[in-house]
């Protein structure tokens, strides 16, 4: 079978878990796994253990921690410049452009993590962060149940006030979501394990937007496991007061 242009050898090297062989606890490295999943481009994973790291490694790339990439040979670093490159190069019309069409589908969640890290690390004295974390999902579930522009059919008679889209942009995964969906797994997990934190019934949207994403094997394959995610957090619960 001739190809009209050759695939590209793409290798992404990322986090590996506390065994040195498994997915590791990396939102990073989990965007990019997702990113190159969803392209549908033929890839390689290497996972990198970050206490012996390879002498081979170490000259592939000095000073540098996963995520990075190797792309016909050329080493790539900078998560956010890796997942711009290959959105520009690995791109239409034999691949998909993952973009999101609402600005907003990337900003909604972007103080979620940082939130989050105050409210872990000051528990159990954490009832202010605790409140801040919970206004930014209660932000982030008011954008996922309000209807974007392209569901509004300003032809029909009908109007919808709730949202039925699966994912931040729409009914498919976008880079908003490689960007998001990792984070709120590392929320999930940590912030039940040491704050004994849910994420309130109520927000319905969220509570949408993560089952839907359980049910896509680009997210689901390319999480760490809960152990990883729990030892990552094992420390910083440990220091706090």
């Amino acid at each position: 079978m001739a190809h009209s242009e050759k695939e590209p050898l793409i290798e992404l090297f990322i986090k590996a878990g506390h065994d040195g062989e498994n997915v590791g606890n990396c939102p990073f490295c989990q965007r990019l796994f997702m990113v190159l999943w969803l392209k549908g481009v033929k890839f390689t994973v290497t996972t990198v253990d970050m206490r012996k790291k390879p002498a081979e490694l170490k000259e592939l790339a000095p000073g540098t921690n996963p995520p990075f990439l190797l792309y016909n040979g050329t080493l790539k670093t900078d998560f956010i410049k890796i997942e711009e490159f290959l959105e520009q190069t690995v791109a239409p019309p034999r691949y998909p452009h993952l973009s999101p069409l609402n600005k907003e589908s990337f900003d909604v969640g972007a103080d979620i993590f940082a939130k989050f890290s105050a409210f872990i690390k000051n528990s159990p004295n954490n009832a202010f962060h605790e409140k801040n974390l919970l206004r930014e999902f209660k932000r982030l579930d008011n954008y996922l149940i309000s209807p974007l522009p392209e569901e509004i059919d300003h032809n029909s008679r009908e109007t919808i006030t709730i949202s039925k889209r699966k994912f931040l942009d729409g009914d498919r995964l976008t880079l908003a979501d490689c960007n998001l969906l990792p984070k709120l797994q590392v929320i999930r997990v940590a912030a039940k394990k040491y704050c004994d934190f849910d994420i309130p019934a109520e927000l319905t949207g969220v509570w949408r937007y993560l089952q839907n994403a359980y049910q896509r094997e680009e997210f689901k394959q390319t999480c760490p496991a809960d152990i990883e995610i729990e030892k990552t957090y094992f420390s910083v619960a440990n220091k706090r007061k």
